[in-house]
């Protein structure tokens, strides 16, 4: 009987360690809640002072500290660190609120990021100013990004599209009342698709028009017809549809000094109009041209398109602009429609010199991150903001197939403009498959 239990204590250990294994691969958040998280956060506070001391950040007492410390509490005056207002946990990793001593600033923090992550022993360590004084360290336990599972509250909402996440656990979001203009980057296979198809997913839930300029005659954005408003798919007609939206620019500007007012939101509802959001598939179509003759309708398009940048804003028309390369040797207009797009995505790229153009003028450190990311990682992107700071992040897998069947679900939110009707897109009915079909046929119901 002896042996037998003993035989059965070994056996659950077995389990138990071999089930672990398995959570640690499969399923990582499962791990990190079991054990991860238990035991960073008992180094995390066992080593927390000694940590910031050997990592250079902490400062010397204030005087009247230090003569409390050495006369009252009869104490050696040691270095501050920063002192720790909150810790908790969350399924990907431990969040840590921190307030910094005088002498500290965030930067400081941030340079030793990757110090920090190895002496606790986390994927990585994100450093987020929260207020004036008020740091948080975000720490994830395993790479958050080879899976990529979007937080449960990540839903459109009011102009705002979470398609990625962030290599911090949080979503990385699409906000056209903070960024209205961005530009997306990548080489082919790179993922730069996905990130499109996530975005159009998220745009066709909200009530706004989509309107697609997709000069490869539509091969990426027909099957999104059913919930745009307009298509272009030569340059010919991105042309004629560019100038369309000018011309409706001005009659909204007309709007807006009518209201006195000067932004679309602060006008009331009944007579505000719908905002509109233009989808540029390869902006290089538009630039490059095969004749002399074509360079006049050329520079007419890319001005039209540097308008639309500079002041589109106010009235509701936003751009998002994709390529595989943007700078000034597509032509006249490039680097000036380029300044307009504050909201920079790049992902994997062919050459150093591709990143640059997307994050060197906002992001000067990111530009090596753009190329470290690994080929067989497809969707993983650096996003990038004016504000100098960026991150990690990746869309998760979405197909043409998903894409378009939102589209077609959310037809119902497509806006009908009448200046946009030249362009509607025809809409294509989607064809019944063999095993779909009754194998019945259908009688007739009498009473």
């Amino acid at each position: 009987m002896t042996d037998v239990a003993t035989l059965l204590e070994i056996a659950g250990a077995a389990a138990g360690a071999g089930g672990l294994g398995y959570a640690k691969v499969r399923a990582p958040r499962v791990y990190w809640s079991l054990v991860g998280l238990p035991v960073t956060w008992t180094r995390f506070t066992w080593t927390y002072r000694s940590t910031m001391d050997v990592c250079g950040l902490t400062v010397q007492p204030s005087a009247m500290r230090a003569f409390m410390t050495r006369n009252v509490a009869r104490r050696e005056v040691r270095p501050v660190p920063p002192k720790v207002r909150r810790v908790w946990g969350t399924s990907t990793g431990l969040r840590v609120s921190l307030r910094l001593p005088a002498g500290l600033e965030p930067a400081d923090l941030v340079a030793a990021s990757e110090r920090l992550r190895h002496a606790w022993g986390v994927h990585s360590v994100t450093v987020t100013e929260v207020k004036p004084g008020f740091v948080e360290l975000r720490m994830t336990g395993y790479d958050v990004l080879r899976r990529v599972r979007m937080p449960r509250n990540a839903r459109p909402r009011d102009m705002v599209v979470p398609v990625a996440l962030r290599e911090d656990g949080t979503a990385f979001e699409r906000d056209y009342r903070k960024v209205p203009m961005a530009l997306t980057l990548g080489a082919n296979q790179s993922g730069k698709s996905m990130y499109q198809r996530n975005l159009v997913a998220g745009l066709a839930r909200l009530p706004v028009g989509l309107v697609g300029i997709d000069c490869k005659r539509g091969v990426e954005q027909r099957p999104y017809a059913p919930r745009l408003s307009a298509l272009a798919t030569t340059p010919e007609t991105a042309g004629q549809l560019l100038d369309a939206l000018v011309v409706e620019m001005e009659s909204r500007f007309d709007l807006l000094a009518d209201h006195g007012v000067s932004d679309l939101w602060a006008l009331p509802d009944a007579v505000r109009p719908v905002p509109l959001v233009v989808l540029i598939d390869e902006v290089s179509e538009l630039f490059l041209v095969a004749a002399k003759k074509d360079e006049a309708a050329r520079d007419q398009m890319v001005m039209q398109l540097v308008r639309l940048g500079q002041m589109a804003r106010a009235i509701g028309i936003y751009l998002e602009v994709c390529g595989q390369r943007f700078g000034s040797e597509l032509g006249r207009g490039a680097t000036m429609l380029r300044a307009q797009l504050t909201g920079r995505v790049v992902h994997r790229v062919n050459d150093k010199q591709t990143g640059e153009m997307g994050l060197g003028d906002i992001a000067p450190d990111a530009v090596t991150a753009v190329t470290m990311i690994a080929p067989d990682r497809p969707g993983v992107a650096v996003a990038g903001d004016t504000s100098g700071g960026w991150s990690r992040i990746r869309t998760p897998e979405i197909t043409p197939d998903e894409a378009a069947a939102v589209c077609r679900d959310f037809a119902s939110l497509t806006p009908h403009l009448s200046f946009l009707a030249p362009f509607r897109p025809a809409v294509r009915s989607v064809p019944v498959p063999e095993d779909a079909r009754p194998h019945v046929a259908p009688r007739p119901v009498t009473e």
